[in-house]
């Protein structure tokens, strides 16, 4: 690891906004600065590096927060200036090279071997660029650089808060072997208690087990993909221009009974969100997937791939609540759920609609051309028409309207799922 000295093959940053909800807040009000904050209520959506201390974490539900951090404020959260601020630090990594990957509304890829020459060394621009959102927009940002996206991406995480981070090619192994499990890509709290479990607690330990004892742990792709970044192999390049293969929504829900009324609003209301955004691509998608999480953290998630694929608001709903009960009815003493998830695969370019015969099909409510099908997809398309033109909140189907908690805010989880 190396902070001064230039080298000319690490040219890959990732750049990630420090805490951004939490300091977007303290940024517009002075007076939060250096307290410990978090942007929601019910539920907290974000925390400040002074609430982070405590223990306060985003998923966590208000009454926990305040248990952990009796001074702790907060506030409703301003959705604009997330992506207007948001916005204006990606576009800094614009001004130095136009390979420019952007993954969420706060982090981003840039690659800039191509404007050493104009800009100085990938060090020296990940300093200009530090500088100047500091200085233009008034947020930090931490800056990882590496040889590889994922080295990069894990650089800019061990230099929070507000750092930066050369990895030197010579000595990239002997950096990421020494750190955490947790800090590699696809390590979620499930697969690190898995690992846990064999002793492996950090990326060297990970890099040195059999693979066949990872692919039994975590299945085949899942173990090879792993055990490959652990030696830092990740030939992906900077993609200016992703094409989606997956979009999904979420919805923490603090602690709520597994029951009904809680349940079918709040999957209405995500694939209200989904359904939405595949609609306006003119994408459709086979394979649905649900992910329940529970009190005690733990997830599950359970999927069905689709013959024909779907884009209807009230298909996708209808298979997911299935998928849902199934889950639930498989863990029937667990009571109390803390999220539910939506998520679709496996997209294709939707061509224009054929009516179907009544064949008498086992899945034929789920096929997009039967005659439910299309009156589905007639109100579907209705529904957008008003809502292009007079906004989200004209018009929304019953069930989601009426029935639907608003503890986390709408223009949260808009911000918060991936996009199209």
């Amino acid at each position: 690891m190396n902070e001064e000295q230039p080298e000319t093959t690490a040219t890959i940053l990732h750049a990630d906004l420090d805490a951004f909800y939490a300091s977007v807040e303290q940024l517009l009000d002075p007076s939060l600065r250096g307290k410990p904050i978090a942007v929601g209520g019910g539920v907290v959506l974000a925390a400040s590096y002074e609430a982070k201390a405590f223990g306060v974490r985003g998923g966590m539900p208000g009454r926990r927060a305040r248990e952990l951090c009796p001074q702790l404020i907060f506030v409703s959260g301003h959705f604009k200036d997330y992506q207007r601020l948001g916005g204006a630090a990606i576009k800094v990594l614009n001004d130095f090279t136009p390979l420019v990957e952007r993954i969420s509304i706060d982090e981003a890829f840039a690659d800039v071997a191509g404007c050493i020459h104009l800009f100085g060394s990938p060090a020296e621009i990940a300093r200009a660029i530090r500088r100047r959102v500091r200085a233009e927009i008034g947020l930090p940002i931490s800056i990882g650089v590496a040889r590889t996206k994922h080295l990069a991406k894990i650089a800019s995480q061990v230099a929070k808060p507000d750092g930066l981070v050369i990895v030197d090619p010579d000595t990239e192994l002997d950096f990421l072997h020494n750190l955490p499990v947790e800090l590699m890509w696809g390590v979620g709290p499930v697969t690190k208690a898995r690992l846990a479990q064999i002793g492996v607690l950090t990326i060297g330990q990970l890099a040195k087990t059999p693979g066949w004892s990872l692919e039994r742990l975590l299945g085949p792709a899942a173990g090879e993909k792993l055990t490959a970044l652990a030696w830092n192999r990740d030939p992906r390049e900077i993609k200016t221009q992703r094409r989606a293969r997956s979009a999904g929504a979420q919805s923490a829900l603090g602690r709520k009974p597994a029951e009904e009324r809680i349940i079918r609003p709040t999957l209405r209301h995500l694939a209200d969100r989904v359904a939405t955004r595949l609609r306006a691509k003119s994408r459709a998608a086979r394979t649905v997937t649900v992910r329940v999480r529970f009190a005690d953290l733990h997830s599950i998630t359970r999927s069905m791939t689709l013959d024909a694929p779907i884009s209807s608001t009230a298909m996708l709903a209808d298979i997911a609540e299935e998928l849902v009960r199934a889950a639930l009815a498989e863990n029937p003493d667990e009571k109390v759920i803390s999220l539910l998830a939506i998520s679709v695969s496996h997209l294709e370019e939707r061509p224009q609609l054929q009516l179907e015969l009544p064949l008498g099909l086992e899945d034929e409510q789920r096929r997009p051309g039967s005659k439910k099908g299309m009156r589905r997809w007639l109100a579907d398309r209705a529904v957008d028409l008003i809502r292009d033109r007079f906004g989200w909140q004209a018009v929304g189907y019953g069930s989601v309207m009426f029935g639907m908690s608003r503890s986390v805010p709408d223009e949260f989880r808009e911000l918060a799922e991936k996009d199209l």
